[in-house]
């Protein structure tokens, strides 16, 4: 029952996002004096819809994406007339074509189509649907960052292994030591639980990160500590023993090499760990966490043809998930599922912070691939309207007579060839989110 609870926030969830993007084309293209015939969540058969002035609004069976239909949105050849198009991904693939029947266009529509807009006023339309993602994500992680806070390691030790296994790649055996196995440098330099490191080699330290980097960078070397416990500052020295580690991204999640097997590196180990802890931001931190996660996500989409070899492979030769990997609808479903069905993530609050998160992931995500600047994506459109721009500017400076409305729909072409891209995909990862899903816990 949890799992269908969070599998159901979630799609609730998605359903809200798709319909405040579709929101931020709808707002703009109306103040703009653009006729609206029609404003959906979903594609395929229409389960639900009503209408408002001269809008239908709906909801459709399938919620992967949805669109809002404006008329004109290309501007029509020599001698013909207007067309009418779609914002939507899929749907404009079927309503952009020049052939397509005027039968939407009402006497008087003939100024209220989209391709007679300034280039401002199109531009506005189509970052519309993008911009509000980004300011839904924006407004959940503030609120992450700034009245939950944020996990940070702190240099305050919450554990002091006895020795270590060296075969083991350095990982503590605090409770099974062996005469052969070495004592832990962390112990013999006398360090203990709670003590706080403030700093190595006169660096001070801002989290047990800070430490670790140190730490690693100075295998076999020997090392002076600031260290505090119960108020009082004391040095020690301790030299990390030079073993083998694994080598962790920024996430702490353990790199694979092409095989499937641990990336390791000789490196300094300690044999002690810090301590996690949640701190609340201010106002002033969130830009840059922000900005962070932004440039993340950006560069998750841009390697996307690259992971998603790895989810081929996943698919179909039973490999590992990456858990930096792109997923579908379907993926985060699933991931929401197990969160919400899971213990080990916590009480109910937690597990609602995850799912919120989650969220405003998936906003930052639809706001990145969204600028991407192919047809039929909205930065497509964007773009179509940035170069007719540039056209009419450099026109005007030689003295040549307005081009009038750049004919996006010469790129109709590309725009099929990256929706059929989009489609194989989207039902790749489908069916990898269904035979090999990414699982939080393994």
């Amino acid at each position: 029952m949890l799992y269908l609870l969070g599998v159901l926030i979630v799609v609730i969830g998605v359903g809200a996002s798709i319909a405040l993007h579709e929101i931020g084309h709808l707002v703009p293209a109306k103040k703009f004096g653009v006729r609206v015939p029609q404003y959906m969540v979903g594609f395929g058969p229409t389960i639900w819809s009503t209408k408002r002035g001269e809008t239908e609004y709906g909801i459709k069976a399938i919620p992967l994406g949805g669109y809002i239909r404006m008329i004109g949105m290309f501007p029509p050849r020599a001698g013909e007339g207007i067309r009418v198009s779609s914002t939507g991904r899929f749907t404009q693939l079927r309503d952009e074509a020049r052939n397509q029947s005027m039968s939407e266009i009402l006497p008087g529509d003939e100024d209220r189509v989209f391709y007679k807009l300034s280039v401002p006023k199109k531009v506005t339309i189509m970052l519309g649907g993008p911009v509000m993602n980004l300011l839904i994500a924006a407004a959940v992680f503030t609120g992450l960052f700034t009245l939950h806070g944020i996990t940070v390691n702190t240099p305050v030790l919450s554990s002091v292994s006895q020795c270590v296994d060296v075969k083991a790649a350095g990982q503590s055996t605090k409770n099974e030591c062996t005469a052969e196995m070495p004592t832990a440098p962390a112990n013999a330099a006398g360090l203990t639980p709670g003590d706080e490191i403030v700093s190595i080699n006169g660096v001070a330290l801002d989290t047990w990160d800070d430490a670790r980097g140190l730490i690693r960078a100075n295998a076999g070397k020997s090392i002076d500590l600031v260290v505090r416990r119960d108020g009082v500052e004391r040095s020690v020295s301790a030299k990390p023993m030079a073993v083998e580690l694994p080598i962790y991204d920024k996430y702490g999640i353990p790199l694979k090499n092409d095989d499937g097997t641990t990336k390791t590196e000789i490196a300094g180990f300690l044999g002690a760990a810090g301590t996690p802890e949640i701190e609340k931001q201010p106002l002033s931190a969130v830009p840059a966490l922000f900005g962070q996660q932004l440039k993340d996500t950006a560069a998750v989409i841009i390697n996307i043809p690259e992971k998603m070899v790895g989810v081929a492979k996943a698919a179909f030769a039973g490999q590992e998930r990456d858990l930096n990997g792109p997923v579908s609808v379907v993926g985060v479903g699933r991931v929401a599922g197990e969160v919400a069905s899971d213990k080990a993530f916590g009480d109910t609050s937690e597990k609602a912070l995850i799912l919120v998160a989650l969220l405003g992931s998936l906003n930052l995500a639809l706001f990145v691939f969204n600028m991407v600047p192919l047809l039929p994506l909205d930065g497509g459109h964007v773009a179509g309207a940035l170069w007719e721009g540039l056209k009419r500017q450099v026109f005007r400076l030689f003295g040549k007579a307005d081009p009038g409305p750049v004919d996006v729909t010469k790129a109709l072409p590309l725009a099929y060839a990256v929706a059929s891209v989009l489609i194989v995909m989207s039902a790749l990862l489908m069916y990898a989110d269904v035979v090999n899903p990414i699982r939080l816990r393994g």
